[in-house]
């Protein structure tokens, strides 16, 4: 068995909450993409904002939104890997803290109950797949609530089918409006059970901005439903235009005979994720 000790995940998870201080590469390109296709003079200045304010964020090294979110994990930990020190959530969990106070992020987890906050953003969301492999990948993500909130589950009946999957992705979007903060990546899960289709939903905002789905009906879907939602002209922060979404991701799960979950989770246009892959040692 290769080992993977406490102290690494501590220092990875903390270089990875870094992320909140810039956009990731392919979500700049998509906000390039979609300033120089945008004809609204209002939304043009918007992407003019958020594109600058991403630049300031870079150059002086501070939270590209105020709202650094929750801190969501998705692991992928090799069965051959025998992680030593302490427990592996505790080790992901002293990494937002030194992480979060070491760049000024904003504590923003609380108890739901009496609203007392934990004062340094943990715990974090963590979600662990066992593979094969002897190393283990640890995939980051900030996920502020003006989007987190606008999330919307779908227990369809079979018969609406395909449409009424368009339909409800459809829905959620005009239900968010302008409080996701638009432009927007819209994370769709397909199948599985209820909390399967909400979970694969979030993962599919790992994809980089735009990435085509592996899948060729996936794709097809993802393409048809951004032409749907740009044209709907909520746009750039609502002031409308043709720039409402960067892009669809749509992932899906087989379900049961008597079931149509769909899933919607939206990401607002700051997306900031990370990932890194720590190789088990001797």
């Amino acid at each position: 068995m290769s080992k993977v000790y406490f102290d690494d995940v501590v220092n990875a998870v903390e270089n990875l909450v870094h992320a909140c201080s810039s956009l990731t590469p392919s979500c700049e390109s998509a906000l390039a993409c979609a300033l120089k296709a945008e004809t609204n003079a209002n939304a043009r200045f918007a992407l003019e904002t958020v594109v600058s304010n991403n630049e300031l964020a870079k150059r002086e090294n501070l939270p590209v939104c105020q709202d650094t979110g929750m801190a969501v994990f998705f692991v992928e930990y090799g069965q051959e890997v025998n992680f030593v020190g302490g427990d592996f959530e505790d080790a992901i969990n002293e990494g937002v803290r030194r992480g979060y106070k070491k760049y000024g992020y904003r504590a923003s987890v609380l108890n739901p109950i009496n609203r007392k906050n934990t004062g340094d953003n943990t715990p974090a969301i963590v979600h662990t797949r066992i593979v094969k492999g002897a190393d283990v990948k640890i995939s980051f993500m900030a996920k502020g609530f003006g989007s987190e909130n606008m999330s919307k589950l779908y227990m369809l009946t079979p018969s609406k089918g395909i449409d009424g999957v368009k339909n409800a992705v459809l829905d959620a979007v005009k239900q968010a409006g302008s409080n996701p903060c638009p432009p927007i990546v819209v994370g769709v899960g397909i199948g599985g059970t209820a909390e399967k289709a909400m979970q694969i939903a979030k993962e599919e905002l790992l994809r980089d901005v735009g990435e085509q789905n592996k899948d060729r009906v996936l794709a097809d879907l993802e393409k048809e439903l951004l032409e749907s939602i740009n044209a709907l002209e909520i746009g750039a922060q609502g002031f409308g235009g043709n720039n409402t979404a960067l892009a669809v991701h749509i992932g899906k799960y087989p379900t049961h005979i008597s079931a149509l979950p769909v899933a919607v989770n939206i990401q607002c246009h700051a997306v900031r994720c990370a990932s890194c892959r720590l190789e088990g040692k001797a």
